[in-house]
């Protein structure tokens, strides 16, 4: 899904490489493209699959001026699980109450029973924010389904390709 809208900043916790906090506004003094990568939670196998995606397609999306920044929407302790287990060479930043996910419209599925059974809560997403301009803004957004439903980095880096041209 592609639409373009203005970015909401952030500053978060980040156990992953680069500035802690991390901010939407410290990514675009560096970058042309932030690819936020909204997890479901710490013990989602998909998720976990593409934080390490990304990582292994660190060079791919640096190539394209890019940097994958997966936000997880736990405590720290759990996503400093999450880096010392996978050592990912992007930021992971911390999102207890997920105030990021909801800024950037991650989608939830009765939420009001995610705190006690996941699958019904948090749903992935993945979004691009284009941060040539003054103002960053969200230009390409992946929505999940499901809690299995990531869009593929292929996708991500083909949805990057076209935003380029």
């Amino acid at each position: 899904m592609s639409r373009t809208q203005p970015a909401p900043d952030f500053e978060l916790p980040n156990v992953g490489p680069g500035p802690d906090p991390c901010s939407l506004a410290a990514l675009a003094e560096r970058e042309s493209f932030v690819v936020l990568l909204f997890q479901d939670d710490h013990d989602c196998a998909e998720c976990r699959s593409q934080a390490k995606r990304a990582g292994e397609r660190f060079s791919a999306l640096r190539a394209r001026d890019a940097v994958a920044v997966s936000v997880l929407p736990e405590s720290r302790e759990r996503a400093e699980e999450w880096q010392e287990r996978f050592d990912l060479p992007h930021p992971l930043l911390v999102d207890p109450g997920a105030t990021a996910g909801a800024d950037y419209g991650q989608p939830t599925r009765l939420a009001f029973l995610g705190e006690w059974v996941p699958v019904f809560g948090r749903l992935p997403a993945a979004v691009i924010v284009d941060t040539r301009g003054s103002d960053p803004e969200v230009a390409w957004t992946y929505r999940g389904r499901s809690s299995w439903d990531h869009p593929s980095m292929t996708t991500v880096l083909d949805a990057l390709d076209d935003l380029r041209e």
